[in-house]
């Protein structure tokens, strides 16, 4: 229970960006118009579940999807080929769509792992450690995720009990926060290796939620990836510890306008993100921007930079740093910020998203 009311929190903090986003995004190009280079990562969690209707999507809406990829072109690749071309710089293929679900619930198996079959798409599924193992009839058995690992399916690590590992417990100093987060991974990690036959190489932070210093501890325990929740496609120049993901879900996210929004975007390259996403010392940030690295790929005058709770303002620029400057205090624990523009060639929105904390 626990878990859905945070996830209901997350839904209506990210609906603010996404309907940001829905706004201020170009019309959308034919589908045979919107190639190049990138990735969109797709993430659902429950199918058919009416009752969690914030986490869910309909089996005829997720087949839908699966069957526009299908006529449209897109190449469904699986998660270890895309982090494998990030690492190693080599071409990612033209409209490419990497599926993940969160969690393992009891849904993926009933009702996804079949849809999923039909169509040979690849796909992996993170794992909730504590809710696998507790036998909980709301999630897959262990006995139901070795059935589908065998046939193909993918299970990586979503760590052990789901924690917020941004909210560090109260009268933790530095030390034992990130004690606090490494002995959570570790045994979600250790469960899952026993379980699957294999250390699972990447990690999806619970709720998406991350700060520096969890991935510092994740880099540390020797994951090769990271996944987020932020809204945004992928390029060579992402992150591989910060990769984001379209959650698919809820009335407003599964829909297939904003599916096909979501496959429109592409990433917009940074070397600096101001404020960077460690934990902030002060509530006031005075500038929101990023260092673009090729800045001549957009039009000049398109520039926007959103902040969850200050919402969409034009952006200026100074030698390729787009930004706003600020003089109000952070009111929200957690804010995503948007650098976004209009990329010259396609015309499509190219954007680059990254979480910030207040501090409490």
């Amino acid at each position: 229970m626990q878990i859905f009311k945070n996830n209901v929190i997350s839904y209506c903090c990210a609906l603010i960006i996404i309907l940001f986003l829905s706004f201020f995004t170009p019309p959308l190009t034919q589908a045979g118009e919107a190639s190049g280079p990138g990735v969109t990562v797709l993430i659902y969690h429950r199918f058919d579940e009416s009752k969690y209707p914030t986490t869910n999507v309909s089996a005829e809406r997720f087949r839908e999807q699966l069957a526009y990829l299908m006529m449209n072109n897109y190449k469904v690749i699986s998660l270890a080929d895309l982090v494998s071309a990030i690492e190693h710089k080599t071409p990612l293929p033209d409209k490419a769509v990497v599926i993940t679900i969160d969690d393992g619930y009891r849904s993926v198996y009933d009702v996804a792992w079949p849809i999923l079959q039909s169509f040979g798409y690849p796909f992996t599924v993170f794992l909730y450690v504590k809710g696998i193992d507790s036998g909980s009839k709301a999630y897959m058995t262990w006995d139901q995720v070795r059935e589908v690992q065998k046939q193909g399916g993918d299970f990586q690590d979503h760590a052990y009990s789901h924690y917020r590992m941004i909210d560090r417990p109260k009268g933790l100093d530095d030390a034992g926060y990130r004690a606090w987060i490494r002995d959570d991974l570790q045994k979600g990690a250790q469960i899952l290796e026993k379980n699957l036959g294999h250390k699972a190489p990447f990690l999806a932070i619970p709720y998406g939620e991350y700060n520096t210093i969890v991935q510092d501890e994740a880099k540390k325990l020797g994951y090769e990836a990271i996944m987020s929740q932020d809204p945004g496609s992928i390029s060579l120049e992402t992150d591989l510890n910060s990769i984001p993901r379209e959650p698919i879900l809820g009335n407003e996210w599964s829909t297939m306008k904003h599916f096909e929004e979501v496959l429109n975007r592409i990433d917009m390259p940074v070397t600096v993100m101001e404020p960077a996403p460690a934990p902030l010392k002060s509530a006031l940030v005075k500038k929101f921007g990023a260092t673009l690295l090729y800045p001549d790929r957009y039009e000049p005058t398109s520039f926007g930079i959103y902040v969850s709770e200050l919402g969409w303002h034009r952006a200026s620029v100074d030698k390729g740093f787009v930004y706003i400057d600020n003089n109000r205090p952070l009111q929200r624990h957690v804010n995503r910020v948007t650098v976004s523009g209009k990329d010259k060639k396609t015309g499509r929105l190219a954007m680059r998203t990254w979480m910030i904390v207040r501090p409490d």
